[in-house]
This record gives C-alpha cells, sequence and structure tokens, in this order.
C-alpha cells in the first residue's frame, strides 16, 4: 500500500482502492465507495487517471482486457460476461476511445495501435454504421441520442427512472468526443497505411467540425449544452470536452471564449458547478430528503472530476503561463483529504462556499482526474525546468 505521506500518495493509494480483481481474473475499477457498482462510463472515464498517472501503465491494460472484452460482446450483441453494468449507454464508447488515446499519449501511437487499434476502428465503425440502439448519425455528421425519458449521459440522476435533467438531441461533450475520436481514429489507421479509414474518417470529422460550430455556438460566447430542435440555453460545464480534448472542432479564438465563460461562471475551489448560478433552476446545496439532494446534484453542484479537463483546457490556452495558477487550484484538494473520507475525494460538493462534500465518501472519477491533471502539470513543470 503506498503511504500516505504526501498529496500525491494520497491520491495514488486512493485510486489503487478502486482496483478489484475476481476470482475468474477479470479486473475493474469500482466507480465509488460506499454503494458503488462497476458502471462502465466510470470506469473508463477514471482509467487513464488511476492507472497511468498512478505510474502503473500495467494495470491500465489488465483491466483494458476486461473492458475490450465487454466492449466487443456488446457490440456483437452478446451477453457483457462480466460484472460491468451501463455499457449500453450511448457515451460509453465514446470514452473507451478517449481512455485509449491517453494510454497512446503515454505509450506512444505504434505501442497504441498494436494493442487497442482494431478495438478503435470496430468502436468508430460500430458508431458510424448506425449499429447502437440509441447513438443516431445523422447527415449532418453528428450524433443524436433520445435521452428524454432514460438518463443518457453522466448527469444521471432521476426520479422514479425519468430524469431530472433530460438531455436530449445533439449533446455537446458526445460531439466534441465524437470528433475528437474520428480524428484519433485517422491517427491509428496512418500506422499501418489504412488509406480507407483514414480518408472517410477525416472527411467525417470536417464535416463534424462544421457542424459543430453552427449547432453548438451561441452569440453569447458559449456552447449550447444540447440542441433538440431548440437549443438549451443553460450554462453547463459539459463545453469544456469542445476545448480540451486533444482534438478540438474550435479555433483559439472560440476556445477562449468559452474558457473564459466556464472559469466565470462554473469554477470553484471544488471542481466546476452543473449549472451556473445565473441558469434557471441553480441548487446550490446538495441538503435534504432523497429527492432534494439528486435534483441538486446536477442543477448546481460541483464536481472534481471536471477540474482535469478544465485545467486541460486552461493550459491549452495559456500554455506554461497557466501553470501556477492550476497548481494553486490542484492543491485547493489537499485539505479535502482530511475531511469525510480520509486521503480521498467525495463525489460532489456544494456549489456555493463553504462547498461541503456530499454523496459517496470516495469517487473513483473525482480521484482519477485529479491526480492526471497533478501528474501532467508536474511534468509540464519539469520540462520547463529542464530547457
Amino acid at each position: 500500500r503506498t503511504p500516505r505521506t504526501s498529496f500525491t500518495n494520497c491520491l495514488k493509494n486512493a485510486a489503487y482502492q478502486f482496483y478489484n480483481k475476481h476470482e475468474d481474473g477479470q479486473r475493474y475499477i469500482i466507480a465509488g465507495y460506499p454503494w458503488f457498482t462497476y458502471r462502465a462510463r466510470d470506469m473508463f472515464i477514471a482509467l487513464p487517471g488511476s492507472t497511468i498517472s498512478a505510474k502503473d501503465p500495467g494495470l491500465f491494460e489488465a483491466i483494458m482486457q476486461t473492458g475490450g472484452k465487454a466492449i466487443r460482446n456488446f457490440m456483437a450483441k452478446q451477453p457483457l460476461d462480466c460484472a460491468i453494468t451501463g455499457m449500453d449507454k450511448p457515451d460509453v464508447l465514446l470514452w473507451a476511445i478517449w481512455a485509449i488515446q491517453q494510454y497512446a499519449l503515454f505509450a506512444g501511437n505504434e505501442e497504441c495501435h498494436k494493442l487497442y487499434g482494431e478495438l478503435v476502428l470496430e468502436m468508430l465503425d460500430f458508431i458510424r454504421n448506425q449499429r447502437h440502439d440509441n447513438l443516431f448519425l445523422h447527415d449532418n455528421g453528428l450524433l443524436y441520442t433520445d435521452g428524454l425519458d432514460k438518463p443518457v449521459s453522466w448527469m444521471d440522476s432521476a426520479i422514479y427512472d425519468k430524469p431530472i435533467v433530460p438531455r436530449s438531441g445533439y449533446l455537446v461533450e458526445f460531439n466534441a468526443l465524437w470528433y475528437n475520436a474520428l480524428c484519433f481514429g485517422a491517427e491509428l489507421a496512418t500506422m499501418t497505411d489504412d488509406t480507407y479509414h483514414k480518408e472517410s474518417y477525416e472527411k467525417l470529422a470536417t464535416q463534424v467540425k462544421a457542424s459543430f460550430v453552427q449547432v453548438f455556438m451561441n452569440r453569447y460566447g458559449y456552447l449550447h449544452d444540447y440542441v433538440n430542435g431548440v437549443p438549451d440555453w443553460s450554462v453547463r460545464p459539459n463545453q469544456i470536452f469542445a476545448v480540451s480534448l486533444p482534438y478540438s472542432p474550435l479555433d483559439r479564438m472560440q476556445m477562449k471564449t468559452i474558457l473564459d465563460f466556464v472559469t466565470k461562471e462554473l469554477l470553484t475551489p471544488r471542481g466546476l458547478r452543473s449549472l451556473s448560478p445565473k441558469s434557471t433552476g441553480y441548487t446550490s446545496s446538495c441538503e435534504g430528503n432523497e429527492e432534494q439532494r439528486l435534483r441538486a446534484s446536477h442543477q448546481g453542484a460541483a464536481w472534481p472530476w471536471l477540474i482535469g479537463p478544465y485545467l486541460e483546457a486552461y493550459l491549452k490556452i495559456y500554455q506554461n503561463s497557466g501553470l501556477t495558477f492550476a497548481q494553486r487550484i490542484i492543491y485547493g484538494f489537499e485539505e479535502e483529504l482530511s475531511e469525510r473520507g480520509l486521503g480521498t475525494i467525495s463525489e460532489l460538493f456544494d456549489g456555493d462556499p463553504p462547498y461541503r462534500g456530499h454523496g459517496g465518501v470516495s469517487f473513483a472519477m473525482n480521484v482519477a482526474e485529479v491526480l492526471r491533471i497533478h501528474r501532467l502539470v508536474k511534468n509540464k513543470i519539469n520540462l520547463m525546468q529542464q530547457s
């Protein structure tokens, strides 16, 4: 067990606590404690930070053996043959591709292609060929999903099985992930001179880029959260992925205006708010009965895992001049490690001061993303000092 003698070691120790190995040899990341399961989306989002950033890439590969098998079984419409839940959520494959892309950034495209190249192309073709039951590729290149009756995104709070935030239509992070995935797929296709996939993905990505700006960018300088006939004007953190991902459909000026908007309205010391205080329905306190807590969870509560993509976006815009700011935000979580769950990070926080923690006492996505961005910032500082 990693001794909890520093901020980094506490995060590493907490990350390993999410790792579960079953008697049949299958390996998982549990979504959190004390009541969570092996949720597919959470597992893929938490995977890079809780393995590679904890300096254990071999663990990434071991868990992906289970995850990759489940993905292929799902696409073949076969039983998953594992304990993973929620594989049918429409964004899971997109997050899985992002996780593999993070592995490529660590190990290089050649090693990544050897292990996961075919899997990435299979997932992209599965989506492109309209084989997912709730992910539809429209003529404009964008992905459409029906989320009116069932939650489809990470904002999955529901009452009586009905989503509290019924995000439906073109979802902003789905299509940011889609553009990024197509570009990454084209990048991997070049490793084997796969001209067909390279050219077809690049052509589709070009179409997605134009449609993304046309559909999501509004005159106030931020992105609609989703568009289903009419746009949703709520200011939510999902737009940050259009800036933070390795491939963005936006130009630099658009990225900066979005980052500034998110900083002004959503940034807290405990992550990004799930809704701006200026938006209708904002609820800052995650207290009360179960229904009140559920309503607050995605209507104003702050989520620490979003600090990863936020700071990634911030450093993309401000480069090395943003490192001090990033460090200050990251180390602001140090005091949380001695609050509810010792040495770990709670699931969510109130959107307003004093930003009290709520929900599960330890949440995999939060620990993983804080650890991932912490390593990224540390590596950038080391490179800057060496030069």
